[in-house]
């Protein structure tokens, strides 16, 4: 675990918080703008997290709103983003959008403390880690994830609990970063969206 001023951006899933909890995590992480990933910015169980409201709190704590659910969120519209009517997220982080909504990101990191939100309480559950902050730690981002206890986990951490998931003990044969490409691939086949009938 680490503090959040190391990290360039981070990542939470608002689960079945409650409200004060939620943004009480945001204000202790120094969290000055939420980036909300969801495809459909709705909860009915939790209406507190539904966009418009959601946006209302967080102005009430100096917190931008941010959507970017049109172009990272984990359900894509078009249909050639599925593999076996699942989302494929190595497609869908080669997509133009998608490029085009990671650069609309660094730029809110030039002017936010910016954390990704979706609903997931697990980073490893979600498209935000297994998807957005997958590629934007590849692009040379630091990202940490806010556990649901406050603690941040490096997204390399998660990296690691992800590999012991999926068996992914040294391989004289294959090398970490395979090893680690086959487990988000074995991950996501888990957790993406699958595509309406």
């Amino acid at each position: 675990m680490c503090e959040a001023a190391e990290l360039a951006l981070l990542t939470i899933g608002h689960s079945n918080l409650p409200a004060e909890r939620f943004v009480a995590l945001l204000q202790h992480a120094g969290v000055t703008a939420i980036a909300d990933v969801r495809s459909v910015p709705f909860s009915r169980r939790f209406p507190w997290f539904s966009g418009k409201a959601l946006a209302a709190r967080l102005e009430t704590a100096n917190i931008a709103y941010l959507p970017f659910g049109d172009s990272l969120g984990g359900r894509p519209h078009d249909p050639t983003l599925y593999r076996d009517r699942i989302a494929d997220y190595e497609k869908m982080a080669q997509a133009a959008p998608f490029r085009t909504a990671l650069e609309r990101i660094g730029e809110a990191m030039g002017r936010y403390r910016l954390c990704l939100m979706c609903a997931e309480r697990e980073p490893l559950d979600c498209h935000r880690c297994l998807l957005v902050a997958r590629a934007l730690k590849e692009n040379g981002v630091a990202v940490g994830h806010i556990l649901i206890d406050g603690r941040i986990e490096p997204h390399s951490e998660t990296e690691e609990r992800l590999l012991a998931l999926a068996g992914g003990a040294d391989d004289l044969f294959t090398s970490r970063t395979d090893r680690l490409a086959q487990a988000y691939r074995q991950r996501a086949a888990k957790v993406a969206a699958h595509l309406s009938a």
